[in-house]
């Protein structure tokens, strides 16, 4: 712990000396950058971001576990997430953020703060420490808690109940001092919060949502007690305007994140999301949008096109190579549940033509070939068992002579371009599959821009907490009522933002706002439960799933209800036509044998090399199942009985 308590004080000398254009341009005296130096102010903003780079690399790999998002690769370590076969450096770039960066600040920050009285900066180091922790005991079950950031080399592991109440503690901590005046000459908490601007109300109902979202995640204990969770409901965010969201900017000439290299002012889910081009949503969460699910209405959810990402598709082109006219294919999802397409060496990323482009497929198999050709949409010559086609030119296609891959446009990435990868300007974050050529590859999802808001707790979250511990005490009208406030929330929540990206002068339809005349047809669909009676668990976390977007609590979620196999209470099956990926071998790993078995599923993380290398004493008394395979299947202490 020493060495990064080192590395960290090495991290404020040069954040010193850094300087970012919006939230992160600070004030440092250049002459004596030093730990003492860095009043809380200046340390505040920095633990704050390190959090999020924590939190949205949580956010990307376990919603690859959750099925919500896969990758093209099926070999490194966050495809391998996606068929449930995982490696242990999954586990080590949200561990080494959140100490390296974040943790390891908090005690300075705390130790500062208490010499001016700046009694809102404690409240916030104790709101942060609670929320890391929180995600270390989600992800890895047993942590260093107690004894961690204390300087101690080999730091004992505390069960993830003692850290929960600890967690609870410092949230109860931060209220009393979010409610205290502070000292004369304290700095304003403005002057640092990245996340509320210094409203010192926002963060109150902050620390009351955390409040009701962790009572809610013991839901399986004897300890969960319903009225507790309404009690903090009624502190927590009771508007949108009350959300805790971090602003995000896509700049040109943005600094690099310390640990890993990343921007530091783009939306902390994307730079691990969508920051590449192989990530994917899948065809079970597409099909939560278009309701073709076993149950499903079939009726498109009006933020489809804001979720999931287009590309362009009947390209004209006039003589000069420029695009006249053309239309969108919007993504379908890559099927990880009932298809083999990975196995198969698929999904591979489109290629761009402004000219005719000739690729010669060679198929042995008459049938195949047949079926190849019968599909083609484009001119073909069939040569013996070889069919040569011609990709016109403005046409997107696999550059790939594997005719199984030929069709993998269906499949749109996720990447949308910031300033530092190849963006063409601050709001054109198209991702475009050839620099200088307009043809758009992709258009980006809602919550995985590089200018996205980070959505740390919002008013929707809450309606869908209330509506779930209503439905868990029998009283469906209050269920009902706080589902359809959530639903509401979530489209006013998006038109917001959508509405600040068509004011940026961006041309992207689908930053675009939705149409209000769609949103209310919507509600008075099938697609949204209409009778308190007919209201189901299902129903209401298939809406907080769209309404969260790339969040750890999908998974969170998924793992107290047992993902689908319908033996919690009496909610039947919660998550309708989910099951273990297709590909999915490692029954060492996942070593239940039925879904009704814990272990069955995918349940924790493995501890990173940082504890495995330098703390394996202590991490081998943690879990009798510490480092060995089947430690990931090991429900963590809130997921059992």
């Amino acid at each position: 712990m020493k060495r990064v308590l080192y590395i960290t004080l090495s991290l404020i000398l040069i954040l010193g000396f850094s300087s970012c254009e919006k939230w992160l341009d600070v004030n440092v005296d250049p002459d004596n950058p030093n730990d003492l130096s860095a009043t809380p102010e200046i340390r505040l903003p920095w633990i704050q971001h390190y959090y999020m780079y924590a939190w949205g690399t949580a956010n990307m790999r376990t919603n690859t576990i959750a099925g919500i998002i896969t990758q093209s690769s099926a070999t490194a370590a966050n495809g391998r997430l996606a068929a449930w076969n995982p490696l242990q450096s999954s586990s080590t770039t949200i561990y080494q953020n959140w100490f390296l960066g974040a943790a390891v600040n908090i005690k300075p920050l705390i130790e500062r703060a208490e010499e001016s009285g700046a009694y809102h900066y404690l409240g916030a180091a104790h709101c942060i420490k609670a929320m890391g922790f929180m995600i270390m005991a989600d992800l890895y079950g047993e942590m260093p808690y107690t004894e961690a950031l204390t300087g101690k080399y080999n730091p004992v592991y505390d069960q993830g109940d003692v850290i929960y109440n600890g967690c609870m503690a410092d949230l109860d901590k931060a209220i009393e001092y979010f409610g205290m005046t502070q000292e004369a000459g304290a700095p304003a908490l403005a002057e640092g919060d990245t996340w509320n601007g210094g409203d010192v109300n926002k963060w109150l109902k902050l620390c009351y949502g955390l409040k009701a979202r962790y009572l809610l995640q013991i839901s399986k204990k004897s300890t969960y007690d319903a009225a507790a969770v309404l009690a903090a409901l009624q502190n927590a965010p009771q508007s949108n305007a009350e959300n805790t969201i971090m602003k995000h900017y896509n700049v040109e000439g943005d600094a690099l994140n310390f640990t890993v290299g990343d921007p530091y002012q783009t939306n902390s889910t994307w730079n691990s999301a969508a920051y590449g081009t192989g990530q994917r949503f899948t065809r079970w969460y597409a099909n939560l949008l278009t309701n073709n699910y076993t149950g499903g209405s079939g009726i498109i959810d009006p933020r489809l096109p804001k979720l999931l990402p287009a590309m362009m598709t009947d390209i004209q082109l006039n003589s000069s190579g420029d695009i006249l006219s053309h239309g969108w294919a919007r993504d379908i999802g890559v099927d990880m549940l009932y298809s083999d397409i990975r196995l198969n060496g698929g999904p591979l990323g489109a290629s761009y033509t402004p000219s005719n482009r000739v690729v010669t497929y060679a198929i042995a198999d008459d049938t195949e070939r047949a079926n190849f050709i019968a599909s083609c949409p484009h001119n073909y010559t069939v040569t013996g068992p070889s069919v040569a086609v011609t990709y016109p030119a403005g046409s997107f296609y696999i550059n790939s002579t594997n005719y199984k891959r030929a069709g993998d446009t269906i499949y749109v990435n996720m990447r949308s371009n910031s300033m530092s990868t190849s963006g063409v300007s601050v709001t054109d974050m198209y991702y475009y599959a050839t620099n200088g050529l307009p043809a758009v590859a992709g258009t980006g999802s809602f919550f995985v821009r590089p200018d996205s808001d980070s959505e740390i707790l919002t008013f929707a979250e809450m309606c869908f907490i209330k509506a779930e511990v209503y439905l868990r005490q029998g009283n469906a009208p209050q269920a009902h009522a706080a589902y359809l406030d959530g639903i509401e929330a979530s489209f006013e929540r998006m038109q917001t933002k959508l509405n600040e990206w068509k004011s940026s002068g961006t041309i992207n339809p689908d930053q675009m706002p939705m149409n209000q005349a769609d949103i209310d047809a919507y509600m008075a669909s099938a697609a949204v439960v209409q009778s308190p009676a007919a209201l189901t668990m299902a129903d209401i976390m298939k809406q907080k799933v769209i309404a969260m977007g790339i969040n750890m609590q999908n998974w969170n979620d998924m793992r107290r209800f047992n993902y689908s196999a319908g033996n919690v209470g009496s909610f039947g099956v919660v998550y309708p036509d989910y099951k273990r990926p297709y590909e999915f071998t490692a029954t060492n790993i996942m070593t239940g044998t039925s879904p009704t078995d814990l272990t069955y599923w995918f349940r924790r993380f493995n501890h990173s090399t940082h504890e495995s290398n330098y703390n394996n004493e202590q991490l081998m008394k943690s879990n009798p199942l510490a480092m060995k395979d089947a430690i990931w299947s090991d429900p963590v202490w809130w997921d059992k009985e």
